[in-house]
């Protein structure tokens, strides 16, 4: 287990609406949560279990995000993406984020990634999880998509 980690909002809420936030545990003591990310989390509305859990989780800790240099910039990529790209290149951590565009921009600048379902395959891996068909089926219901070939593909690496 790491450090620190820094999440996008997509990844934290998928994990929190599928009852899988826990797993993070699993990757970082600390799991920072750009300014910018918790403000689109918290535009949910304080009845929603994301917003309610960055409220309540004393391990997932908002950060002020450095500025954001012209390598990022010119990704175009959403303010959240653009934060959690950021902070995690400024402090060397690994940036968990699903969107492909914000992906392919860490790729680009060295930065350590991981997605969703990354973190599930790897808490199999990992014996966290006994099984990680369950716990992805969880986070399809919360609204995760994955096509067919790459589901498949994934569970064939953890031996499902």
């Amino acid at each position: 287990m790491g450090d620190r980690v820094v999440i996008n909002a997509s990844p934290l809420i998928f994990l929190a609406r599928g009852g899988q936030l826990g797993l993070l545990r699993a990757f970082a003591r600390e799991v920072w949560v750009p300014e910018a990310v918790a403000g689109e989390i918290r535009h949910r509305g304080s009845g929603d279990v994301t917003v309610q859990a960055l409220m309540a989780t004393d391990w997932l800790v908002v950060k002020p995000v450095p500025a954001v240099g012209v390598a990022i910039a010119e990704w175009r990529l959403g303010v959240g993406e653009s934060a959690t790209v950021a902070l995690a290149l400024t402090h060397g951590l690994e940036a968990i984020i699903d969107d492909l565009a914000g992906r392919k921009c860490a790729e680009s600048l060295g930065v350590p990634l991981r997605g969703t379902l990354g973190i599930v395959l790897a808490a199999k891996r990992r014996g966290v999880i006994p099984a990680a068909r369950p716990v992805i089926e969880e986070l399809v219901s919360a609204g995760l998509y994955l096509s067919r070939r790459v589901l498949d593909d994934a569970l064939l690496r953890v031996g499902e």
